[in-house]
Protein backbone atom coordinates (compact mmCIF):
# COMPACT_ATOMS: atom_id res chain seq x y z
CA UNK A 1 0.00 0.00 0.00
CA UNK A 2 2.84 1.97 1.12
CA UNK A 3 3.78 2.08 -2.50
CA UNK A 4 1.17 2.13 -4.44
CA UNK A 5 0.53 5.98 -2.13
CA UNK A 6 4.13 6.84 -3.14
CA UNK A 7 3.50 6.18 -7.13
CA UNK A 8 0.12 7.85 -6.98
CA UNK A 9 2.00 11.05 -5.28
CA UNK A 10 4.91 10.83 -7.25
CA UNK A 11 3.07 10.54 -10.81
CA UNK A 12 -0.55 11.21 -10.40
CA UNK A 13 -1.89 14.78 -9.04
CA UNK A 14 -5.17 13.31 -8.97
CA UNK A 15 -4.33 11.42 -5.77
CA UNK A 16 -2.96 14.14 -4.13
CA UNK A 17 -6.38 15.98 -4.77
CA UNK A 18 -8.21 12.98 -3.30
CA UNK A 19 -5.77 12.65 -0.40
CA UNK A 20 -6.63 16.89 0.83
CA UNK A 21 -10.15 16.74 0.30
CA UNK A 22 -9.85 13.29 2.52
CA UNK A 23 -8.04 16.22 5.40
CA UNK A 24 -10.71 18.70 4.47
CA UNK A 25 -13.31 16.13 5.29
CA UNK A 26 -12.35 13.64 7.81
CA UNK A 27 -8.71 13.72 9.22
CA UNK A 28 -5.13 12.94 8.80
CA UNK A 29 -5.69 9.72 11.29
CA UNK A 30 -9.15 8.49 8.95
CA UNK A 31 -6.86 9.44 5.78
CA UNK A 32 -4.18 7.05 7.07
CA UNK A 33 -6.92 4.36 8.21
CA UNK A 34 -8.30 4.72 4.49
CA UNK A 35 -4.89 4.30 3.09
CA UNK A 36 -3.60 1.41 5.36
CA UNK A 37 -0.84 3.27 6.63
CA UNK A 38 0.07 4.59 10.09
CA UNK A 39 -0.16 7.98 11.00
CA UNK A 40 2.95 8.61 11.52
CA UNK A 41 3.76 7.18 7.75
CA UNK A 42 1.47 8.91 6.05
CA UNK A 43 2.70 12.39 7.60
CA UNK A 44 6.18 11.60 6.08
CA UNK A 45 5.38 10.72 3.14
CA UNK A 46 3.65 13.98 2.43
CA UNK A 47 6.61 15.85 3.39
CA UNK A 48 8.82 13.30 1.37
CA UNK A 49 6.90 13.65 -1.89
CA UNK A 50 5.31 17.22 -1.36
CA UNK A 51 7.74 19.16 1.13
CA UNK A 52 4.54 19.68 3.38
CA UNK A 53 1.84 18.15 6.19
CA UNK A 54 -1.15 17.10 4.83
CA UNK A 55 -3.00 19.86 7.19
CA UNK A 56 -0.92 21.84 5.07
CA UNK A 57 -1.40 20.90 1.85
CA UNK A 58 -5.30 20.65 2.24
CA UNK A 59 -5.16 24.25 3.46
CA UNK A 60 -3.15 25.58 0.66
CA UNK A 61 -5.82 23.77 -1.46
CA UNK A 62 -8.58 25.54 0.21
CA UNK A 63 -6.94 29.06 -0.46
CA UNK A 64 -6.50 28.43 -3.56
CA UNK A 65 -9.49 27.00 -4.25
CA UNK A 66 -11.30 30.70 -2.45
CA UNK A 67 -8.75 32.71 -4.82
CA UNK A 68 -10.07 31.15 -7.83
CA UNK A 69 -13.71 31.86 -7.14
CA UNK A 70 -12.35 35.47 -6.07
CA UNK A 71 -10.86 36.04 -9.66
CA UNK A 72 -13.61 34.02 -11.48
CA UNK A 73 -16.48 34.78 -9.77
CA UNK A 74 -18.84 37.41 -8.58
CA UNK A 75 -19.73 35.25 -5.41
CA UNK A 76 -20.69 37.12 -2.53
CA UNK A 77 -17.61 37.08 -0.05
CA UNK A 78 -19.53 34.77 2.20
CA UNK A 79 -20.35 31.58 0.05
CA UNK A 80 -16.83 32.01 -1.13
CA UNK A 81 -15.50 30.96 2.27
CA UNK A 82 -18.28 28.69 2.58
CA UNK A 83 -17.59 27.05 -0.73
CA UNK A 84 -13.92 26.91 -0.02
CA UNK A 85 -14.56 25.19 3.28
CA UNK A 86 -13.53 28.09 6.43
CA UNK A 87 -15.43 27.37 9.12
CA UNK A 88 -16.56 31.17 9.51
CA UNK A 89 -16.07 34.66 7.70
CA UNK A 90 -13.83 36.02 9.91
CA UNK A 91 -11.46 32.96 9.64
CA UNK A 92 -11.47 33.50 6.07
CA UNK A 93 -10.56 37.13 5.89
CA UNK A 94 -7.42 36.49 8.71
CA UNK A 95 -6.22 33.80 6.17
CA UNK A 96 -5.66 36.17 3.53
CA UNK A 97 -4.35 38.93 5.16
CA UNK A 98 -1.87 36.67 6.39
CA UNK A 99 -1.13 34.73 3.17
CA UNK A 100 -1.82 37.93 0.64
CA UNK A 101 -1.56 40.89 3.02
CA UNK A 102 -4.81 42.28 1.53
CA UNK A 103 -8.38 41.51 1.88
CA UNK A 104 -9.99 38.57 -0.16
CA UNK A 105 -11.82 41.74 -1.96
CA UNK A 106 -9.08 43.64 -2.61
CA UNK A 107 -8.17 40.55 -5.04
CA UNK A 108 -11.16 40.71 -7.03
CA UNK A 109 -10.53 41.31 -10.46
CA UNK A 110 -11.92 44.64 -11.92
CA UNK A 111 -12.18 42.84 -15.23
CA UNK A 112 -14.81 40.75 -13.74
CA UNK A 113 -18.47 40.71 -14.65
CA UNK A 114 -20.35 42.96 -11.93
CA UNK A 115 -23.66 41.63 -13.64
CA UNK A 116 -25.69 38.98 -10.89
CA UNK A 117 -24.98 35.61 -12.02
CA UNK A 118 -27.04 33.09 -12.23
CA UNK A 119 -24.62 30.00 -12.51
CA UNK A 120 -21.03 29.58 -11.44
CA UNK A 121 -18.68 29.68 -14.49
CA UNK A 122 -15.12 28.41 -13.50
CA UNK A 123 -11.72 27.35 -15.45
CA UNK A 124 -10.05 24.39 -15.46
CA UNK A 125 -7.03 23.60 -16.56
CA UNK A 126 -4.96 20.70 -18.01
CA UNK A 127 -1.87 20.26 -19.27
CA UNK A 128 -1.91 19.89 -23.49
CA UNK A 129 -2.25 18.26 -25.77
CA UNK A 130 -6.15 17.26 -24.62
CA UNK A 131 -8.06 15.69 -27.70
CA UNK A 132 -11.28 17.37 -26.86
CA UNK A 133 -13.50 15.86 -30.00
CA UNK A 134 -12.62 12.10 -28.88
CA UNK A 135 -13.44 12.33 -25.28
CA UNK A 136 -16.70 14.87 -26.42
CA UNK A 137 -17.94 11.57 -28.85
CA UNK A 138 -17.08 8.83 -26.33
CA UNK A 139 -19.49 11.06 -24.25
CA UNK A 140 -21.94 11.89 -26.93
CA UNK A 141 -22.04 8.40 -27.91
CA UNK A 142 -23.42 7.03 -24.60
CA UNK A 143 -24.78 10.15 -23.67
CA UNK A 144 -28.51 9.08 -21.07
CA UNK A 145 -31.31 10.75 -22.03
CA UNK A 146 -32.91 13.03 -19.50
CA UNK A 147 -29.30 13.02 -17.77
CA UNK A 148 -26.80 13.96 -20.56
CA UNK A 149 -27.32 16.49 -23.27
CA UNK A 150 -25.04 17.44 -26.02
CA UNK A 151 -24.89 20.96 -27.70
CA UNK A 152 -22.96 23.33 -29.71
CA UNK A 153 -19.53 21.27 -28.80
CA UNK A 154 -20.99 20.96 -24.57
CA UNK A 155 -21.10 18.76 -23.17
CA UNK A 156 -23.82 19.18 -20.27
CA UNK A 157 -25.70 16.84 -17.42
CA UNK A 158 -27.61 16.85 -14.37
CA UNK A 159 -25.62 16.19 -10.69
CA UNK A 160 -26.74 14.93 -7.37
CA UNK A 161 -24.22 15.82 -4.53
CA UNK A 162 -25.41 15.36 -0.28
CA UNK A 163 -28.98 15.28 -1.68
CA UNK A 164 -29.33 18.58 -3.50
CA UNK A 165 -30.06 18.20 -7.16
CA UNK A 166 -28.43 20.95 -10.22
CA UNK A 167 -26.60 20.75 -13.53
CA UNK A 168 -23.19 21.34 -15.28
CA UNK A 169 -22.32 22.99 -18.91
CA UNK A 170 -18.64 22.34 -19.81
CA UNK A 171 -16.79 23.66 -23.09
CA UNK A 172 -13.47 23.37 -23.88
CA UNK A 173 -11.07 26.55 -24.23
CA UNK A 174 -8.34 25.63 -26.39
CA UNK A 175 -6.12 28.53 -26.44
CA UNK A 176 -6.23 28.71 -22.77
CA UNK A 177 -5.58 25.17 -22.17
CA UNK A 178 -8.34 24.96 -19.65
CA UNK A 179 -12.36 23.54 -19.56
CA UNK A 180 -14.81 26.18 -19.05
CA UNK A 181 -17.53 24.81 -16.34
CA UNK A 182 -20.92 26.06 -16.07
CA UNK A 183 -22.18 25.23 -12.41
CA UNK A 184 -26.21 25.83 -11.44
CA UNK A 185 -26.61 24.14 -8.16
CA UNK A 186 -28.37 25.10 -4.74
CA UNK A 187 -25.53 24.65 -2.03
CA UNK A 188 -21.99 26.88 -2.67
CA UNK A 189 -20.26 24.07 -0.19
CA UNK A 190 -20.64 21.84 -2.94
CA UNK A 191 -18.52 23.20 -5.40
CA UNK A 192 -15.35 21.70 -4.13
CA UNK A 193 -17.30 18.42 -4.95
CA UNK A 194 -18.68 19.24 -8.33
CA UNK A 195 -14.84 20.76 -9.43
CA UNK A 196 -13.41 17.59 -8.56
CA UNK A 197 -16.03 15.28 -9.83
CA UNK A 198 -15.96 17.69 -13.28
CA UNK A 199 -11.59 17.27 -13.28
CA UNK A 200 -12.21 13.01 -13.07
CA UNK A 201 -14.73 12.99 -15.54
CA UNK A 202 -12.49 14.53 -17.90
CA UNK A 203 -9.07 13.69 -16.55
CA UNK A 204 -7.74 16.82 -16.47
CA UNK A 205 -4.87 15.58 -13.55
CA UNK A 206 -3.31 13.46 -16.41
CA UNK A 207 0.55 14.12 -17.36
CA UNK A 208 -0.34 13.52 -21.05
CA UNK A 209 3.04 14.02 -22.05
CA UNK A 210 4.63 11.30 -19.95
CA UNK A 211 1.72 9.12 -20.49
CA UNK A 212 2.07 9.49 -24.88
CA UNK A 213 5.58 9.28 -24.05
CA UNK A 214 5.76 6.25 -22.17
CA UNK A 215 3.01 4.39 -24.63
CA UNK A 216 5.40 5.58 -27.62
CA UNK A 217 8.02 3.20 -26.76
CA UNK A 218 5.97 0.25 -28.69
CA UNK A 219 6.54 1.36 -32.18
CA UNK A 220 2.92 0.04 -33.30
CA UNK A 221 1.19 2.04 -29.98
CA UNK A 222 3.38 5.18 -31.29
CA UNK A 223 1.53 5.44 -34.44
CA UNK A 224 -2.00 5.66 -32.66
CA UNK A 225 -0.41 8.37 -30.01
CA UNK A 226 0.68 10.66 -32.99
CA UNK A 227 -2.74 10.02 -34.69
CA UNK A 228 -3.94 11.04 -31.34
CA UNK A 229 -1.88 13.11 -29.10
CA UNK A 230 -3.83 13.91 -25.70
CA UNK A 231 -6.19 11.56 -25.82
CA UNK A 232 -7.92 11.33 -22.56
CA UNK A 233 -9.42 7.90 -20.53
CA UNK A 234 -12.80 9.52 -19.57
CA UNK A 235 -13.93 8.71 -16.21
CA UNK A 236 -17.45 9.21 -14.43
CA UNK A 237 -19.48 11.35 -12.86
CA UNK A 238 -20.27 9.06 -10.16
CA UNK A 239 -18.97 5.57 -9.24
CA UNK A 240 -22.36 3.82 -9.11
CA UNK A 241 -23.29 5.00 -11.54
CA UNK A 242 -20.38 4.11 -14.01
CA UNK A 243 -20.74 0.44 -12.44
CA UNK A 244 -24.39 0.69 -13.41
CA UNK A 245 -23.88 1.25 -17.10
CA UNK A 246 -20.99 -1.78 -17.19
CA UNK A 247 -23.87 -3.97 -16.16
CA UNK A 248 -26.23 -2.66 -18.31
CA UNK A 249 -24.14 -2.68 -21.49
CA UNK A 250 -23.28 -6.43 -20.78
CA UNK A 251 -23.02 -8.23 -24.27
CA UNK A 252 -25.62 -6.14 -26.23
CA UNK A 253 -24.71 -2.84 -28.10
CA UNK A 254 -23.69 0.96 -27.22
CA UNK A 255 -27.38 2.06 -28.19
CA UNK A 256 -29.27 -0.58 -26.75
CA UNK A 257 -27.69 0.06 -23.74
CA UNK A 258 -28.07 4.11 -23.76
CA UNK A 259 -31.55 3.14 -24.11
CA UNK A 260 -32.02 0.47 -20.90
CA UNK A 261 -30.20 3.82 -19.10
CA UNK A 262 -32.77 6.07 -20.31
CA UNK A 263 -35.71 3.93 -19.12
CA UNK A 264 -33.62 3.45 -15.54
CA UNK A 265 -33.51 6.81 -15.11
CA UNK A 266 -37.50 7.62 -15.88
CA UNK A 267 -38.43 4.95 -13.53
CA UNK A 268 -36.04 5.69 -10.94
CA UNK A 269 -34.29 9.06 -11.54
CA UNK A 270 -35.22 11.75 -9.09
CA UNK A 271 -36.43 14.80 -11.28
CA UNK A 272 -34.52 18.03 -11.58
CA UNK A 273 -36.41 21.61 -10.84
CA UNK A 274 -36.67 23.43 -13.98
CA UNK A 275 -34.47 26.31 -11.71
CA UNK A 276 -31.73 23.67 -11.92
CA UNK A 277 -31.42 23.04 -15.45
CA UNK A 278 -29.00 24.55 -17.33
CA UNK A 279 -31.06 22.79 -20.26
CA UNK A 280 -34.64 21.94 -20.67
CA UNK A 281 -33.86 18.33 -21.77
CA UNK A 282 -31.67 17.65 -18.43
CA UNK A 283 -34.78 16.63 -16.30
CA UNK A 284 -33.42 13.79 -13.92
CA UNK A 285 -30.80 12.91 -11.88
CA UNK A 286 -29.03 9.14 -12.37
CA UNK A 287 -31.02 7.11 -9.54
CA UNK A 288 -28.61 6.40 -6.62
CA UNK A 289 -27.61 2.89 -4.85
CA UNK A 290 -30.18 3.43 -2.05
CA UNK A 291 -33.29 3.91 -4.62
CA UNK A 292 -32.44 0.94 -6.75
CA UNK A 293 -31.31 -1.31 -3.59
CA UNK A 294 -34.96 -0.64 -2.08
CA UNK A 295 -36.90 -1.15 -5.56
CA UNK A 296 -39.30 -3.67 -4.92
CA UNK A 297 -38.68 -4.36 -9.23
CA UNK A 298 -36.33 -2.70 -11.32
CA UNK A 299 -38.74 -3.22 -13.84
CA UNK A 300 -36.21 -3.63 -17.00
CA UNK A 301 -36.55 -5.48 -19.96
CA UNK A 302 -33.40 -7.29 -19.58
CA UNK A 303 -32.48 -10.98 -18.23
CA UNK A 304 -33.56 -11.91 -14.96
CA UNK A 305 -29.54 -12.90 -13.91
CA UNK A 306 -28.44 -9.15 -15.42
CA UNK A 307 -30.86 -7.40 -13.21
CA UNK A 308 -29.90 -9.46 -10.16
CA UNK A 309 -26.33 -8.60 -10.83
CA UNK A 310 -28.17 -4.48 -11.30
CA UNK A 311 -29.35 -5.31 -7.45
CA UNK A 312 -26.75 -6.63 -5.72
CA UNK A 313 -24.54 -4.24 -7.31
CA UNK A 314 -26.63 -1.60 -5.56
CA UNK A 315 -26.74 -3.32 -2.06
CA UNK A 316 -23.15 -3.34 -2.30
CA UNK A 317 -22.56 0.44 -2.82
CA UNK A 318 -25.00 1.12 0.12
CA UNK A 319 -22.95 -1.45 2.19
CA UNK A 320 -19.82 0.17 1.42
CA UNK A 321 -19.22 4.01 0.90
CA UNK A 322 -16.05 3.51 -0.33
CA UNK A 323 -16.41 0.69 -2.43
CA UNK A 324 -15.10 3.09 -5.45
CA UNK A 325 -12.71 4.40 -4.23
CA UNK A 326 -9.40 3.60 -4.75
CA UNK A 327 -8.04 1.12 -2.14
CA UNK A 328 -4.41 -0.45 -2.90
CA UNK A 329 -3.42 -1.32 -6.71
CA UNK A 330 -5.66 -2.56 -9.85
CA UNK A 331 -5.59 -6.26 -9.26
CA UNK A 332 -6.97 -5.38 -5.68
CA UNK A 333 -9.61 -3.60 -6.78
CA UNK A 334 -10.49 -6.23 -9.60
CA UNK A 335 -10.72 -9.18 -7.57
CA UNK A 336 -12.85 -6.57 -4.48
CA UNK A 337 -15.34 -5.96 -7.60
CA UNK A 338 -15.66 -9.02 -8.79
CA UNK A 339 -16.87 -10.68 -5.13
CA UNK A 340 -20.22 -8.77 -6.10
CA UNK A 341 -22.60 -11.22 -7.70
CA UNK A 342 -22.60 -11.26 -11.18
CA UNK A 343 -19.42 -9.09 -12.13
CA UNK A 344 -16.53 -10.65 -13.91
CA UNK A 345 -13.25 -9.67 -15.28
CA UNK A 346 -14.26 -7.70 -17.81
CA UNK A 347 -17.00 -5.35 -15.77
CA UNK A 348 -14.42 -5.03 -13.12
CA UNK A 349 -11.87 -3.89 -15.15
CA UNK A 350 -14.11 -1.48 -16.82
CA UNK A 351 -15.48 -0.26 -13.60
CA UNK A 352 -11.68 -0.04 -12.38
CA UNK A 353 -10.80 2.34 -15.17
CA UNK A 354 -14.00 4.73 -15.53
CA UNK A 355 -14.94 5.17 -11.78
CA UNK A 356 -12.01 3.98 -9.37
CA UNK A 357 -9.81 5.55 -12.15
CA UNK A 358 -6.82 2.72 -11.86
CA UNK A 359 -5.17 4.37 -14.88
CA UNK A 360 -3.62 0.61 -15.16
CA UNK A 361 -6.85 -1.32 -15.57
CA UNK A 362 -7.60 -3.34 -18.81
CA UNK A 363 -10.09 -5.49 -20.30
CA UNK A 364 -8.09 -8.06 -22.21
CA UNK A 365 -10.91 -9.89 -23.23
CA UNK A 366 -12.95 -6.98 -24.76
CA UNK A 367 -13.77 -7.43 -28.28
CA UNK A 368 -13.18 -3.84 -29.24
CA UNK A 369 -9.72 -4.03 -27.51
CA UNK A 370 -8.66 -7.38 -29.53
CA UNK A 371 -10.38 -5.87 -32.77
CA UNK A 372 -8.44 -2.59 -32.33
CA UNK A 373 -4.98 -4.75 -31.51
CA UNK A 374 -5.51 -6.40 -34.27
CA UNK A 375 -5.44 -3.32 -36.66
CA UNK A 376 -2.68 -2.53 -35.83
CA UNK A 377 -0.91 -5.65 -35.76
CA UNK A 378 -2.44 -7.06 -38.99
CA UNK A 379 -3.67 -10.19 -37.49
CA UNK A 380 -6.06 -11.74 -34.90
CA UNK A 381 -5.16 -10.96 -31.21
CA UNK A 382 -6.20 -13.51 -28.28
CA UNK A 383 -6.37 -11.93 -25.05
CA UNK A 384 -3.54 -14.24 -23.44
CA UNK A 385 -0.96 -12.16 -26.16
CA UNK A 386 -2.66 -9.00 -25.49
CA UNK A 387 -2.14 -9.03 -21.55
CA UNK A 388 1.18 -10.12 -22.70
CA UNK A 389 2.13 -7.44 -25.16
CA UNK A 390 0.42 -4.99 -22.69
CA UNK A 391 3.31 -5.48 -19.67
CA UNK A 392 5.39 -2.74 -21.51
CA UNK A 393 2.02 -0.45 -20.97
CA UNK A 394 2.13 -0.40 -17.25
CA UNK A 395 1.38 1.47 -15.61
CA UNK A 396 -0.78 3.19 -18.67
CA UNK A 397 -2.65 0.45 -19.79
CA UNK A 398 -5.99 2.16 -19.41
CA UNK A 399 -4.86 4.77 -22.22
CA UNK A 400 -3.16 2.15 -24.31
CA UNK A 401 -6.66 0.63 -23.93
CA UNK A 402 -8.63 4.13 -25.29
CA UNK A 403 -6.09 3.94 -28.33
CA UNK A 404 -6.69 0.34 -28.99
CA UNK A 405 -10.73 1.66 -29.19
CA UNK A 406 -10.11 4.43 -31.06
CA UNK A 407 -8.68 2.49 -33.30
CA UNK A 408 -11.34 0.22 -33.94
CA UNK A 409 -13.77 2.09 -36.03
CA UNK A 410 -17.17 0.50 -34.75
CA UNK A 411 -16.38 2.00 -30.95
CA UNK A 412 -18.70 4.35 -31.05
CA UNK A 413 -21.35 2.93 -33.17
CA UNK A 414 -22.40 -0.90 -33.03
CA UNK A 415 -20.55 -2.96 -30.53
CA UNK A 416 -20.96 -4.22 -27.44
CA UNK A 417 -17.60 -2.94 -25.82
CA UNK A 418 -17.63 0.14 -23.71
CA UNK A 419 -21.21 -0.07 -23.52
CA UNK A 420 -21.33 2.25 -20.14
Amino acid sequence: MARHFQYGFSRLGAYRRRCSRWVLENNVEKLAARLGLGERQLRRLFFQHLGASPVSVAQTRRVLFAKQLIHDTQMPMTDVAAAAGFSSVRRFNETFLRLFHRPPRALRRKSASREEEKDIVLRLRYRAPYDWENMLAFLRARAIPGVEVMEAGRYLRTVEVDGEVGSIAVAHLPKKQSLEVSIRFPDVKSLPAIVARVRRLFDLGADIETIDQHLSADPALARLVTLRPGLRAPGGWDGFEIAVRAVLGQQITVVAARRLAGELVKLHGRPVPEASRIHPALSHVFPTAGRLASAPSIGLGMPAARLATLKAVSEAAVADANLFRPFGGVEETVARLKAIRGIGEWTAQYIALRAVREMDAFPATDIGLLRGAASIDGAAVTPANLLGRAESWRPWRAYAAQHLWAADGNILTNNSVMAG
